[in-house]
């Protein structure tokens, strides 16, 4: 009465099992261990997907550099505007905002408060007042 379940697995050879990580092995031959396919698969399959995979890579890095070609190219004859590069120095609710040193005076930002700082008399960033 009692079906047993087919257990797979595979031995390690080069290293200790724990060593192994996900991806290490063929998808085909994960694809057997975890039971989505019933028959493990062939050394010719194997090196086809991969031949594939491969040839994929490829026609998506050449995509990617006509894509690049096209962009610059429309850039260049003005079609398409080229986005505007921002840079961002802080944050407005940060304590110091846009300011490269602390100063004297006191600043408020949003919901905070950020007290003066102290600077020695005759320093060139102290201001007499």
């Amino acid at each position: 009465g009692q079906v047993i379940p087919e257990r797979r697995f595979v031995e390690a050879i080069n290293r200790e099992p724990y060593q192994y990580q996900t991806g290490d092995f063929p998808t085909e031959w994960e694809a057997w261990i975890r039971k989505k396919r019933n028959d493990p698969p062939t050394i010719e399959e194997i090196l086809k997907n991969e031949n594939y995979r491969e040839e994929m890579k490829q026609k998506i890095k050449d995509v990617t550099e006509k894509e690049k070609l096209l962009q610059a190219k429309e850039y260049k004859e003005g079609l398409v505007a080229e986005p505007v590069q921002t840079r961002v120095k802080g944050h407005a609710s940060a304590p110091y905002y846009g300011k490269s040193e602390p100063s004297q005076d006191p600043t408020s930002t949003a919901s905070t408060f950020q007290p003066g700082s102290w600077m020695p008399p005759g320093s060139s960033s102290a201001r007499n007042k």
